[in-house]
């Protein structure tokens, strides 16, 4: 007869309690309950609190219980803050945004560029926001990620695609590798060293994926001395 250690050449986990963390697909028994088991999958979305102002073209960042909404719709300065259950209001941005692209957490965020191609940058403290460095390449539709000291910008459109990108330190913005594909209206997740940028379009709807990676280098500046 086939068993399980034929097939998967390995025994099934046999323990008094349920593992803490277990991994998709993985089986074991439990010998208090004389059950066995295996780890599948839940995943389902739940309606949350409304913003209190309506509006599309918004940014935003932070965590599902410490989220931070900004500008949109017609050019709208307003920014509102979720605490898990509902949104409250925040400081309002220096100036409205449209189309922008946001970065970091509730409490040191940043938003940058914008409709009209804007290049101005604004930094949240978790009250008031203020003015930053601007960006190198103006435009609007882009993404964004990282953190509001080490930020990451890329795509947009300044009249054609762009596939420009940059790297934020708290103080100014700096021009790196760009995206291998040009587009816009694309999104963005993870850390300006390990960085996503997918979807988008260019001449028609995307679906690539692009993985950024940031690491420095060390160069010999001279040639090593001789003897």
């Amino acid at each position: 007869m086939t068993t399980y250690t034929n097939l998967k050449g390995q025994q099934i986990l046999s323990t008094a309690s349920d593992p803490s963390n277990p991994t998709e697909g993985q089986i074991w028994y439990n010998s208090t309950s004389n059950t066995l088991k295996t780890s599948i999958p839940v995943a389902a979305w739940s309606i949350g609190g409304n913003l209190a102002t309506a509006r599309q073209y918004l940014a935003g960042c932070g965590t599902q219980t410490a989220g931070l909404a900004f500008g949109g719709g017609s050019y709208l300065t307003a920014t509102e803050e979720y605490d898990g259950t509902s949104w409250a209001a925040g400081g309002a941005l220096v100036a409205g945004k449209h189309g922008h692209a946001g970065a970091g957490t509730q409490t040191a965020a940043l938003a940058f560029a914008g409709r009209t191609y804007s290049n101005t940058t604004q930094s949240y403290n978790g009250t008031s926001w203020s003015t930053g460095t601007n960006l190198t390449t103006g435009r609007r539709y882009l993404a964004g990620c990282g953190t509001q000291t080490a930020g990451l910008a890329f795509g947009g459109t300044f009249v054609v695609n762009q596939n420009a990108t940059e790297t934020y330190n708290g103080s100014t913005w700096n021009t790196t590798v760009g995206l291998t594909t040009a587009r816009k209206l694309l999104a963005g997740a993870g850390t300006q060293t390990a960085g996503l940028a997918f979807g988008g379009y260019t001449t028609a709807a995307s679906n690539a994926t692009e993985e950024f990676n940031l690491a420095a280098a060390t160069v010999n500046l001279f040639p090593s001395a001789t003897t």
